[in-house]
C-alpha cells in the first residue's frame, strides 16, 4: 500500500467521523428536497444528486423528493409545435398544455428519477399530486389557464411510503374535486408538502449559490437569514426578480412548520451532503428568528 493511498484512506475515515454527529442528528427525520429547472439538465449532476439522496436514505434520513421539469416541458411543447408562453414566470397552461405537463412530469421525468434512484440502490416510488388527491388545487387565474393554487395537501400517501421504507418522488400536478389537472409551481408545492410533513429541512435546489447581496458577486453569499432580515432585504431590493417567489416559499414553509429552509446551488456536486453532513454547509439557510438553533 502506497503512502498516497494510506493518506487517502485516512482522509476518508476522517470525513466519516466528522459526519457522524450529523447522521445522528438527522436519522429518522424528514428532509424534503425540491429539485427542478436548470439543476436537472446536466446528466452527471443529476446522477450525483440521486447518489446523495440514496446515501441519506441508507443512513436513516427519510427523504422526500419533489421535482419540477420546466425545461423538459418546454422541449416537448417545441417538438409538438406549441410555443411556451409565460406571464410573471408562470407558464400559461391551456387544456392541451396541461396534458403535456402531466405527460412529461408524471411520466417521463418522474419515472426517470425513480429509475435513477433505484439504479443507485434506493427504493423509490413515484407519485403525482393527483394520486390520492395529494395536492388539491383550484385555478389560480383564468388568464393563466390550468395553473393551480394549492388548497389542501393530503399527506397520507407520502407518509405511507415513508413508513414503508421508500423514497417518495413527487411530480407537482394538482387536481380539483372534478378531476381537472393543474400545473403547480414546484417551489410552492415543496413548501406545502414539507409543511404538512413537519419536515426538519426543506432544501430548494436552484441554479445560483443562494441569496447574494450583489447578484454579480458569488462572494456576497448570505449564509443565514431570519424572516425579519429577509423582509428587510425585500425592502432594499436585495431579494429581487426570480428570487422573490423562492424566498416567499421559504418563509411560507417555516410558517407551516418546517424548521429550516436552505436555498442552494444544485449545480455544485454533492451540495446536499455538504449541507447536511458537514460543518461547512451550502447556500443560504432561512430560519424563523435568531433563537432557532
Amino acid at each position: 500500500m502506497t503512502e498516497q493511498s494510506i493518506f487517502s484512506n485516512s482522509q476518508r475515515a476522517q470525513v466519516l467521523t466528522q459526519a457522524l454527529p450529523y447522521i445522528r442528528k438527522y436519522s429518522g427525520k424528514i428532509v424534503v428536497i425540491k429539485y427542478g429547472g436548470n439543476a436537472m439538465v446536466n446528466e452527471e449532476l443529476k446522477k450525483q444528486v440521486m447518489e446523495d439522496i440514496v446515501l441519506l436514505w441508507l443512513i436513516g434520513i427519510r427523504v422526500v423528493l419533489v421535482h419540477g421539469g420546466g425545461p423538459e416541458i418546454s422541449d416537448m411543447m417545441d417538438r409538438l409545435g406549441k410555443k411556451p408562453e409565460f406571464v410573471d414566470g408562470l407558464r400559461v397552461t391551456d387544456r392541451e398544455t396541461v396534458d403535456i405537463v402531466q405527460m412529461v412530469l408524471a411520466g417521463k421525468v418522474n419515472k426517470g428519477l425513480v429509475t435513477l434512484l433505484e439504479r443507485h440502490g434506493g427504493n423509490a416510488v413515484g407519485l403525482s399530486g393527483m394520486d390520492g388527491k395529494l395536492i388539491e388545487a383550484k385555478m389560480k387565474n383564468a388568464a393563466l389557464g390550468y395553473v393551480g393554487s394549492i388548497t389542501k395537501i393530503n399527506i397520507k400517501p407520502v407518509m405511507d411510503l415513508l413508513e414503508g421504507g421508500y423514497i417518495p418522488v413527487i411530480s407537482t400536478i394538482g387536481c380539483d374535486s372534478e378531476g381537472n389537472a393543474y400545473n403547480i409551481n414546484g417551489d410552492t408545492a415543496a413548501a406545502w408538502i414539507a409543511g404538512a410533513l413537519g419536515a426538519e429541512r426543506l432544501i430548494m435546489m436552484t441554479d445560483i449559490a443562494g441569496i447574494l447581496r450583489d447578484p454579480a458577486d458569488p462572494a456576497t453569499l448570505i449564509p443565514a437569514l431570519t424572516i425579519p432580515e429577509a423582509t428587510e432585504l425585500f425592502r432594499q431590493n436585495v431579494i429581487s426578480g426570480g428570487m422573490i417567489p423562492k424566498v416567499e416559499c421559504c418563509i411560507d414553509a417555516i410558517h407551516m412548520g418546517v424548521r429550516k429552509v436552505i436555498i442552494m446551488d444544485g449545480r455544485v456536486p454533492h451540495a446536499i451532503l455538504m449541507e447536511l453532513l458537514t460543518d461547512e454547509g451550502a447556500g443560504t439557510m432561512v430560519i424563523g428568528d435568531e433563537s432557532d438553533d
